[in-house]
């Protein structure tokens, strides 16, 4: 059966009429139930991973550890997202990407105020392999759900979700900059993990009963994406009922790396900016959390605007300009003396990094289904589970300024990746 008659048979009694084959079914309204519940997990995530960042010079105080001792802890929670995420993948496939995101977002609320009761590095490491395990499972879920929504919409809204963890981070950064001297460690990341679950609960809800994405046609989801990403969306229907062949693989591991070295400049911001703004600017904590909270207003308004801007530039030019942006930034982040100027640079980073990682994900699953997001996914956050460990010991032999130049070494890697992808693509 032809391809066309396919996509008919999959619509609805009602959608008959000239104007429905050429605009959505009602289901598919741009800010439908579906995807606002997809937003609220996409920020709940973000809000419970920077209510953990803005505490983590308070837990490293509190275990006594160096910056080094300190990385590797940091690194068990990379080590537990990476190794969930091709499990992740593979659930998604077999129960369906919904599900799997609401299990998974649980499992970060109940784990998130563990780590506040860690006294050792050992304990700490434990606590965030479990944290890890959850925030990977569901970035690999979200992202797979997130793409099915992508091709339902027929739009580039990737970066929409994205910005919606972004939200999620600003708030947890604000208000953990806030309550920093009003609360314990330990009360806080319970509250978190408290709201987690309950926006888990009603968000869940929602999502679950809302209708499944139809099926559509290739060049229908790459139709409003631009000349640029029609390629990598136009797979998208194969790679569903196939594994992805040799040339889908290889479109899929360069993104991958391209999400990589977004996700390594990224984790080391989130691991490493209050404590250089305390530890090297002399800010005081509160002072910290609020450059934290600048960076993740930046990427929060970057990611607004990137589906704009995709269509407007075309992907592979918004990630060229924001990775240079980002690379810019950061140098100015890492060596400027005074806090305004190392503020300002980390708001340069949040700008030009904010759409490279959800394009990069949105292009790996659109060509290779929730197997090529797995892939990419585990490959980006490989970025995280090396960063702690670079960044940590690199700033133990040369200062912490010298090792976060090596973010815009990624981030320089991150904006040139996507030509070689054009041309494989």
């Amino acid at each position: 059966m032809p391809l066309r008659n396919k996509i008919r048979s999959h619509r609805r009694p009602d959608d008959s009429s000239p104007q429905s084959r050429s605009t959505p079914p009602a289901p598919d309204s741009p800010w439908g139930a579906a995807r606002l519940a997809l937003t609220a997990f996409f920020a709940i995530d973000g809000f419970l991973f920077a209510a953990w960042v803005v505490r983590i010079p308070d837990v490293r105080s509190q275990i006594s550890a160096s910056h080094s001792a300190l990385g590797l802890a940091l690194l068990c929670l990379s080590i537990g997202g990476v190794a969930t995420m091709p499990v992740v993948g593979r659930l998604c496939l077999r129960y369906g990407s919904r599900p799997v995101t609401v299990g998974s977002l649980a499992l970060v609320g109940l784990a998130a105020p563990v780590p506040a009761h860690a006294h050792s590095v050992y304990s700490l490491g434990g606590a965030l392999l479990l944290f890890g395990a959850g925030y990977g499972g569901a970035n690999v879920a979200m992202n797979s759900a997130a793409v099915e929504l992508v091709a339902q919409l027929r739009r580039p809204v990737m970066p929409s979700f994205h910005a919606g963890y972004s939200l999620g981070g600003l708030v947890g950064a604000g208000f953990g900059g806030l309550l920093a001297d009003r609360l314990t460690t330990a009360w806080a990341l319970a509250l978190g993990g408290l709201l987690g679950l309950a926006v888990t609960v009603g968000a869940g809800v929602a999502l679950l009963r809302s209708p499944a994405a139809p099926l559509v046609a290739p060049e229908q989801i790459g139709a409003e994406a631009g000349p640029e990403e029609g390629a990598a969306a136009g797979t998208a229907e194969d790679s569903a009922r196939r594994p992805a062949g040799g040339h889908v693989r290889l479109l899929v591991l360069m993104l991958g790396l391209t999400a990589m070295c977004t996700a390594y400049g990224e984790g080391a911001i989130a691991d490493w900016t209050t404590l250089h703004l305390t530890d090297d600017v002399h800010t005081s904590a509160g002072t910290a959390a609020g450059g934290y909270a600048a960076y993740a207003f930046a990427m929060t308004s970057g990611r607004v605007g990137g589906t704009w801007l995709s269509i407007r530039l075309g992907q592979n030019r918004l990630m060229l300009l924001g990775g240079l942006v980002a690379a810019a930034g950061m140098l100015v982040a890492a060596l400027a003396p005074a806090a305004p100027l190392a503020i300002g640079g980390f708001i340069l980073v949040g700008l030009g990094l904010a759409n490279l990682f959800p394009l990069a994900i949105a292009r790996a699953g659109a060509a290779g289904g929730p197997q090529g997001v797995a892939l990419a996914s585990t490959l980006g956050y490989g970025g995280m589970l090396i960063g702690p460990v670079v960044i940590g010991f690199l700033a133990d032999a040369a200062g912490l300024p010298l090792a976060f130049t090596t973010v815009a070494v990624a981030a320089t890697t991150a904006a040139l990746l996507p030509l070689a992808v054009r041309r494989r693509g």
